[in-house]
């Protein structure tokens, strides 16, 4: 066959086309299913002749016209989940296949229905005073793209935003929204086959926030729902450390920094979050590598592995699913003596002890960039080394790094994260067009990809932080 012909009709490569019942039946399909998701939107008319109205995103629709241009536009994603309902409602006459295909070993990435919300106000979905949720699950997710649609129309249904990663392992998540939206998001997936034997209601980390704390909803599907850079086949979050509840965690980091003041130590509270967000808030007594990205934490453990040899390993991040790879990939390197981690990260110690030993700011990967649990201050200004721990952006167009700089150095135009920064930002704002600028600046090219520590006993026992 010459190449960009189109295959010969009975062909192996040639590709069957639907026959015209077959098309029309799945136009029906999809014009009942659009028809349906409209219908329950709709709220009747008064006794009194009142047309019928439908209402949609705390939007009012006085025509049929309006509310389908409305779902169309903005609801295509949980259409064709109805779609898919429709579909699995009409095969199941057929023969249920082993397992009963209710749980995790039968079909567990079938999304259940979307929640009712028709009891609920449009304002109690929407409200601006809410909070954002913080969450993962490992576990093996058989269709991610279909666990993927699911969670977007429920994540659009509840006008929640913020991002979600979905991998064969599992998914990882941070949302936002009401309170009322956030407690049906929690209910929904505690009920999902697939995670209701693994996820619980304490799995699920809150702090103060709303949708407004993330500009856009992203969901999408990913090799790792943590991007470390290793194959989860190769390190796998089943080789994980010890997990230590906050109170059991409280208790080690208190007998390791007593035992380092004095000199004899054998332990490391190891921090594996980025350098930004450990200059901002850590434990007491910390080792925090100075890295940019997760995906260097690998690099720093091979480098530096002389530091872990025969030492006991404390581990900590944000909210526990950085632990689960690193440790995983601490202990694949069989230096340690233990391995351990805290259970809920740094945001379910907090709840437990918010004048415990982390002192300072939780960075957050959100618009808040931090949240507070004490009034610590532990990093300074940029500029001027006034105490200080709220970021910005960097204002160089060319970079997205983050910098702390005081109001009264932001009131003096020092707003970038360096003087290599500052100056291509002038040059920038005299430019007509504005054209952004490869990344390098004076912050990146002074810091070493991958730190080699070069650490004492010394250097550890700083539990006078």
């Amino acid at each position: 066959m010459v190449p960009g012909e189109a295959p010969p009709p009975g062909s192996a490569a040639a590709e069957p086309q639907p026959a015209p019942a077959a098309r029309k039946q799945r136009a029906l399909a999809r014009r009942k299913a659009f028809s349906l998701f409209v219908r329950a939107k709709e709220v009747p008319g008064g006794g009194g002749g009142e047309a019928a109205r439908w209402q949609c995103c705390g939007q009012a629709f006085p025509e049929r016209a309006a509310v389908h241009r409305h779902v169309a536009t903005q609801h295509a994603g949980e259409v064709g989940l109805a779609l898919q309902q429709l579909a699995a409602e009409a095969g199941r006459g057929a023969a249920a296949p082993a397992g009963g295909g209710g749980g995790p070993q039968g079909c567990p990435e079938v999304a259940r229905g979307l929640p009712d919300t028709s009891h609920v106000s449009p304002d109690a979905l929407t409200s601006k005073e809410g909070e954002v949720l913080l969450y993962y699950c490992y576990c093996e997710v058989k269709d991610p793209e279909k666990l993927c649609a699911w969670q977007k129309a429920l994540c659009q249904h509840l006008h929640l935003t913020g991002k979600v990663r979905i991998a064969s392992e599992g998914i990882n998540g941070t949302v936002g929204g009401s309170k009322v939206a956030t407690n049906l998001y929690i209910e929904v997936m505690l009920s999902q086959p697939l995670f209701k034997d693994i996820l619980c209601r304490d799995d699920f980390k809150s702090s103060a926030g709303g949708a407004h704390c993330f500009p856009d909803l992203r969901v999408g599907v990913f090799e790792e729902i943590v991007p470390m850079g290793i194959d989860p086949k190769k390190v796998s979050y089943k080789e994980t450390g010890i997990h230590l509840s906050p109170q059991e965690f409280h208790k080690e980091v208190e007998q390791y920094l007593s035992q380092a003041n004095q000199g004899q130590s054998d332990t490391i509270l190891l921090d594996c979050r980025n350098f930004y967000e450990s200059k901002i808030g850590h434990f007491q007594g910390c080792l925090a590598p100075d890295i940019r990205k997760f995906s260097y934490f690998p690099s720093y453990v091979d480098e530096n592995l002389e530091l872990f040899k025969n030492k006991r390993v404390l581990m900590y991040c944000t909210g526990g699913i950085r632990c689960e790879r690193g440790s995983a990939y601490l202990r694949s390197k069989a230096v340690c003596r233990e391995v351990y981690q805290l259970k809920g990260g740094i945001h379910k110690y907090l709840e437990e002890f918010p004048d415990g030993f982390y002192r300072g700011k939780l960075f957050v990967f959100d618009d808040r960039y931090a949240i507070c649990s004490n009034e610590d201050i532990i990093s300074a200004c940029r500029y001027c080394g006034t105490l200080w721990d709220q970021y910005k952006l960097c204002s160089s167009q060319h970079c997205r790094q983050l910098v702390l700089t005081c109001p009264g150095c932001r009131k003096k135009g020092l707003t970038a994260c360096c003087p290599v920064c500052q100056e291509k930002e002038l040059k920038v704002a005299s430019r007509a067009s504005g054209q952004a600028l490869k990344e390098e600046c004076e912050c990146t090219r002074r810091r070493p990809r991958v730190p080699i520590e070069h650490i004492s006993q010394s250097t550890l026992d700083t539990g006078k932080d």
